[in-house]
């Protein structure tokens, strides 16, 4: 009986984590291109380069093709290859000179995101 109970009790809690994992999400953050990330990954200065970087720089073919990741609240998150061209689509019309911030619905999966919808903000 007990091991039944506690076999349940996992079987319950594991459902409610793979149903909290699909559930929609709303972020806001700035893109950061793959290139761009990676030479600074690690940088106690991170936020503040994301938030800096410029529109030149996000725009280049190079770092387009690298792809993008989310900066929010110190953590980076990766875009699935689904959410890639949504992604590239703002990043060329990128209106603000540095620091491209973005609201961002989708599903989160540990650290990538499913994107349905993004845009820019101010």
């Amino acid at each position: 009986m007990r091991k039944t109970l506690v076999l349940s009790l996992g079987v319950l809690v594991a459902g409610v984590v793979v149903a909290a994992a699909g559930e929609n999400t709303k972020l806001t953050g700035y893109i950061i291109d793959n290139a761009c990330a990676a030479k600074h990954a690690g940088d106690a200065n991170m936020g503040d380069f994301v938030k800096g970087h410029p529109k030149g720089c996000n725009q280049m073919p190079g770092c387009i093709a690298s792809g993008h990741q989310l900066y929010v609240d110190g953590k980076l998150y990766k875009f699935d290859k689904e959410s890639e061209s949504k992604v590239t689509d703002v990043v060329k019309k990128e209106k603000s000179d540095k620091g491209l911030k973005v609201n961002v619905e989708g599903t989160v999966d540990g650290d990538t995101i499913h994107v349905t919808s993004i845009s820019e903000t101010s």
